[in-house]
């Protein structure tokens, strides 16, 4: 069973694919496994390789290669689960590559659930200097997506090597100065530079243009400004920042 569906999501053309079982779970912040499926007892992580868009000095150029990686992921998710369900009998639950997420006024703005140490729990990798995965091929420049599924699936060997190099090139590199703390990223740090036009911005630019004078508000929404916000509304996640993805050397020779 494993082997038809590890070949089944290579011929699709995603990169690799790892096999967790649902108890190897543990994200400290997120929703516990059960919380998609009760049921759940193992987890598919879909890995795909970040383009080099993402080196581009063209934001919107970066962008659009999260995007393109975003929309196939998406597909190949789908796709992926549908033959789960018409050639295995299997139940699912798709979690997608970033929003959307459930939002309560008592929980703080957390993913529902993580890739990253799924993709660790699924041999995948392991967690670099700047908290993201690194795979032993493609080394940070790589996105992930989960199904969790009721299948009883035999786990991929889990791997005990630290693939970080540990230059700190990240930590360096880092506009927000986010990555000070090992092991820990402060997250109101980087969102100033990875989501600049998020829901922040949004609400200071509204709760500003409502005190404006009706003069000052014409020119509020004909400003650069509103013109990128409107643009994030329509996109969802608008990444302006991969300077801790780009600047990791790990991997760079095995990406082409």
């Amino acid at each position: 069973m494993k082997e038809k569906i590890q070949e089944f999501i290579l011929n699709l053309g995603v990169d690799d694919v790892g096999f967790a079982s649902a108890d190897d779970y543990n994200s400290p912040k997120s929703y516990e496994i059960t919380k998609f499926r009760p049921d759940a007892k193992s987890i598919i992580v879909l890995a795909f390789q970040v383009l080099s868009n993402c080196e581009s000095p063209s934001l919107s150029a970066a962008l659009n290669g999260y995007l393109d990686l975003g929309a196939f992921a998406r597909t190949a998710s789908y796709r992926v689960a549908r033959f789960l369900e018409s050639r295995m009998g299997a139940k699912v639950a798709t979690i997608p590559l970033s929003s959307p997420y459930e939002i309560h006024q008592d929980r703080k703005a957390i993913a529902d659930f993580s890739h990253r140490h799924a993709a660790v729990a699924a041999g995948l990798g392991s967690f670099g200097r700047h908290n993201l995965v690194i795979h032993p091929q493609f080394g940070t420049r790589v996105n992930f997506v989960s199904i969790v599924t009721n299948l009883a699936i035999e786990p991929s060997i889990k791997s005990n090597k630290d693939f970080c190099i540990h230059c700190n090139l990240c930590v360096k590199n880092c506009p927000g100065n986010a990555l000070e703390e090992a092991g820990k990223t402060n997250v109101m740090r980087c969102v100033k530079h990875s989501l600049p036009y998020g829901i922040g911005t949004d609400i200071t630019f509204w709760a500003q243009l409502v005190a404006a004078s009706p003069e000052k508000q014409k020119e509020m929404l004909m400003s650069e400004e509103y013109g990128r916000l409107r643009q994030a509304a329509y996109l969802g996640n608008q990444y302006m920042c991969f300077n801790c993805m780009k600047s990791c050397p790990v991997g760079l020779s095995n990406n082409n």
